[in-house]
C-alpha cells in the first residue's frame, strides 16, 4: 500500500491510464481483425477492404500519437497490413 500522498497519487494515475491504454487497444485490434477478415473474404469488395485498412491505420497512428503503442511497432503493423492488401487485391 502507498505510504505517502504523491504515492497514492501515482498509483491511481496508473489505473486510470492502464484502463485508456485497455480501451484504446482494444479499438486497434478490433479494427485490424475487421480487416484481416476482409481481407481474406472473397465476398467483401476491393472498395470495403481499403476502407477498413485506412481505418486500422488511423487508430494505429493514433495509439501511436497517444502513446499507447510505440511509432515504430506501429509503422511495422501498418506496413505488414499494406502487405495483406495488396496481396488480398491481386487475388481478386
Amino acid at each position: 500500500m502507498a505510504q505517502h500522498a504523491s504515492a497514492e497519487k501515482s498509483a491511481k494515475q496508473s489505473i486510470k491510464k492502464n484502463l485508456a491504454n485497455r480501451s484504446y487497444m482494444s479499438k486497434v485490434k478490433t479494427a485490424i481483425k475487421k480487416f484481416l477478415q476482409a481481407a481474406q473474404d472473397a465476398k467483401v469488395g476491393a472498395d470495403e477492404t481499403k476502407k477498413l485498412f485506412i481505418d486500422a491505420q488511423s487508430c494505429l497512428m493514433k495509439a501511436s500519437t497517444k502513446g499507447v503503442v510505440h511509432k515504430n511497432n506501429a509503422s511495422r503493423h501498418i506496413s505488414r497490413l499494406s502487405k495483406v492488401m495488396v496481396k488480398s487485391q491481386k487475388s481478386a
